[in-house]
Parts: structure tokens; sequence; C-alpha cells
């Protein structure tokens, strides 16, 4: 990764599949709009019970099976699935299981605008772009 050729507005960083239960994605990164964690926990380890105020948080399971607790029941999710909880509801992240747990978590409160894309056709094109449906998708690589 060539983290120190990066150009203004652009970061990179290392997932650390280490024995640290918590990396700050988000301030590795320098992201400003969510919050991006991700989270490592040896079997038989749980967080603490919590809820948010206004921030969703969605979890994206890595590796492992996690055993999420909604409201005191259990939900398991497995390797490349996704859950998402609203705020206010309370949950607790826990690995019944013998095998580490990693997963990414990323919170965010606010609506989301996704309509603010610009595209150009290729690096040459000048102008203020358009959106990205005006745009069409370039030609696949040759492999």
């Amino acid at each position: 990764m060539a983290a120190d050729a990066a150009p203004e507005g652009v970061a990179f960083a290392e997932l650390n599949r280490g024995e640290e239960t918590f990396q700050s994605l988000r301030r590795e990164l320098g992201v400003e709009g969510f919050g991006i964690n991700l989270m490592s926990l040896r079997p038989g380890q749980r967080l603490r019970v919590h809820r948010h105020q206004r921030q969703e948080e969605v979890y994206l399971v890595l590796e492992g099976n996690l055993t999420l607790l909604i409201e005191g029941e259990p939900h398991e999710v497995g390797p490349d699935e996704l859950v998402r909880v609203g705020p206010e509801v309370r949950r607790q992240l826990t690995n019944p299981h013998r095998e580490r747990l990693v997963l990414l978590a990323l919170g965010g409160s606010g609506e989301h605008d996704g309509r603010d894309g610009l595209a150009w056709t290729d690096w040459d094109e000048e102008g203020p772009g358009r959106t990205p449906r005006e745009v069409p998708a370039p030609d696949d690589l040759p492999i």
C-alpha cells in the first residue's frame, strides 16, 4: 500500500487482525461523516450491552460467527453477512464460539445524501462532470 504517496484527500489504512479488540479506522483514515471500526473478539469474549441515541450501526462479519443479542435475544451472523441495528435498540456483540470473531462496525446518523456523485467518461474529459446515470460504464479491462 502506497500510503506515503497518497494525494491530498486520500488516506490508506491496514486492517490489524491481531489481538487488539478495537481498531478505530475512522481516526486512521480521517473519516468525518461516519464511524468505521475493526473489532476482534476472542473466543468467549463479549462486549457491553449498549445502544445509541441517533446512530444506526451495520456490522459486517469478516471471520468467525457473531452472536448478536438484540434486546437479549440471540441472532447469528456469519462470514460475509451484514446486520443493521437502528438507534435506540439495545444490543450486545458476543463470541460464544471457539474461533476468533473479526467484524467491521460502521455507524452514522442523519440522512444519507446518495445523489451527490459526479462522473466523467475518461480522465481526459473536461467540465464539471455529470450524474453517474448520464455516463455509460466503461469497457472492462483486458485480462
